[in-house]
């Protein structure tokens, strides 16, 4: 009985070390092609048309580059002197954009989102009366605010830059109320494409 138990063992090791040696040897995967199906027919016995083959030799189109336009396709110089945004202007001591302002704000967002490279400086400016100072403090809050109602309007604030030259470059020369209305403004100005 014991010689059966020790003989049961061994033939259990050798077994075991057999399936060991089995596991540790993988075959190849060997790929099967998969036999065609039967044909399909309708009703009457008659095949279907054949469904048309995809055609793989053909490269996508790429799309046409869009032309430039009259004004995209301008130099900056050019751009500047002939500018494609409107200036806006302010009331006497204010920095609030009226309902005119807002107007001409959202036609210069317009401009701005039809070329979305443009990056614009947004010059404040003021009339001749008051302190150097004060006018260029009242610049800068008027730059602000146009610039403040363009990002509300979507554009992103790093393509629009400030600064503030107070009463120093006037539009209008004159020293009367007609041309302090013209220089109380927000003048863009076209830094980049």
């Amino acid at each position: 009985m014991m010689r059966t138990l020790k003989s049961s063992r061994v033939l259990v090791l050798v077994l075991l070390c057999v399936v060991a040696a089995a596991c540790g040897k993988k075959k190849p995967v060997v790929a099967v092609p998969m036999p065609a199906p039967p044909p399909f027919t309708t009703a009457g016995g008659t095949p279907p048309p054949a469904a048309p083959q995809p055609v793989t030799d053909v490269l996508p189109v790429p799309p046409e580059p869009l032309a430039e336009d009259a004004i995209g396709g301008r130099s900056l110089d050019d751009l500047n002197r002939e500018s494609p945004f409107k200036p806006v202007f302010f009331g006497l001591d204010s920095s609030d954009l009226d309902a005119e302002g807002q107007k001409i704000a959202q036609e210069n967002g317009a401009v701005l989102r039809k070329y979305p490279t443009w990056v614009v400086t947004i010059e404040g400016h003021a009339d001749e009366r008051g302190t150097a100072e004060y006018n260029l403090a009242l610049g800068e809050r008027r730059a602000m605010s146009a610039r403040t109602y363009l990002v509300a309007l979507g554009i992103a604030p790093d393509r629009l830059r400030v600064v503030s030259y107070g009463k120093e470059f006037p539009f209008d020369p004159a020293h009367d109320e007609s041309a302090w209305a013209k220089n109380r403004r927000a003048h863009f100005v076209i830094m980049a494409k």
